[in-house]
């Protein structure tokens, strides 16, 4: 089975039987499914991290036969199953959060780019980058769990607003808020740490 196949066909392989198939695609996107489970967990529940990912993968090969190539591409299709799978674990452990709609609307990490650019130092300055970086994932950490899910749908796997919507079985404007109020969040904090840098430029 040639690995440079599309995902899709590859699934497809795989539901006809063919194991090297689902062996390329573990290979390609073990490290991309695992880094969004893990994130969507938070530090609260990383223990679980590779508990759930072997979960989600366990719900890949029950669904292989459900897959259609015409519907959501693999890695929409994938994600959506790996999301599910976390969703399911932070419920169980209580940590499920309702969300309220926010207004501040802007298009997801501009703002922060933006920031960055302004309070680094140079752009070949590897510590600041590397520190920023560590300081996102932790305001990230600080997101409730469907917020950080919805933040990392978009920015992980590309996930539009209306594929937001539709893979959460959220009304429209919901799924816009929860994205919003994500962004707003993690602006707060990447702000206030951003302003902190600011006198040492």
């Amino acid at each position: 089975m040639p690995r440079d196949l599309p995902d899709e066909d590859l699934m497809l392989a795989y539901a006809q039987g063919d194991a090297a198939a689902f062996d390329a695609l573990y290979a390609r996107h073990e490290a991309g499914l695992y880094r969004f489970v893990r994130r969507l967990l938070g530090g609260g529940l990383a223990a679980q991290a590779d508990e759930v990912f072997q979960d989600a993968w366990l719900r890949i090969v029950a669904a292989r036969t459900s897959f259609r190539p015409q519907g959501a591409a693999w890695r929409t299709w994938a994600f959506t199953i790996a999301h599910n799978a976390a969703m399911d674990r932070l419920r169980v452990a209580g940590r499920e959060v309702s969300l309220a709609g926010d207004e501040d609307g802007e298009e997801p990490l501009d703002w922060l780019m933006a920031r960055l650019d302004q309070v680094a130092p140079s752009s070949e300055d590897q510590a600041f980058w590397r520190a920023a970086g560590a300081q996102l994932l932790h305001c990230l950490e600080g997101l409730p769990d469907a917020q950080r899910a919805a933040f990392l749908l978009h920015h992980e796997d590309g996930a539009s607003v209306e594929d937001l919507a539709e893979r959460l079985a959220l009304p429209f404007e919901t799924a816009k808020s929860r994205l919003r109020y994500a962004l707003k969040k993690l602006r707060g904090c990447m702000g206030s740490y951003l302003a902190a840098l600011e006198p040492a430029r």
